[in-house]
């Protein structure tokens, strides 16, 4: 088996800001008294929350990609991407917080990423395939 320590650990420190953005949804459901299965009732919450779901939803579509681009074509390139792409959610999550118009730069450094994870993914797979 191949070993990929770059995007291991890029991994894991996607799997930090999940962490964090999970609990604070759980602390700003106490601060606000939003209790669960409830997602809305104010609009701090709401903005957590709705960082938390975006953040899931684009990790969704990036972590397969990211991990094919590591087997098929590298774990150094692959990490690069996948740090571009935590910088991009990191940097949306504290642009959402304080002021959700400006969250489109964090979205777009990650969704550049992301299409880059799928489009070096794909390339790897095709050069398998054909050689």
């Amino acid at each position: 088996m191949k070993a990929l320590p770059l995007t291991s650990l890029i991994n894991l420190l996607i799997v930090v800001l999940l962490f964090v953005n999970t609990f604070l949804v759980g602390k700003a459901r106490v601060k606000y008294t939003i209790k669960a299965p409830q997602i809305s009732g104010h609009e701090d919450f709401e903005r957590m929350y709705r960082i938390q779901m975006n953040t899931i939803e684009s990790f969704i579509l990036f972590f397969p990609a990211l991990w094919i681009y590591a087997a098929f074509v590298g774990d150094a390139g692959a990490s690069v991407t996948g740090a571009i792409w935590l910088v991009g959610r990191v940097w949306y999550t504290l642009a959402y917080k304080t002021n959700p118009a400006k969250r489109g730069p964090g979205f777009a450094l990650s969704m550049f990423a992301a299409i880059g994870a799928w489009l070096g993914g794909l390339y790897g797979v095709v050069m398998s395939l054909v050689h």
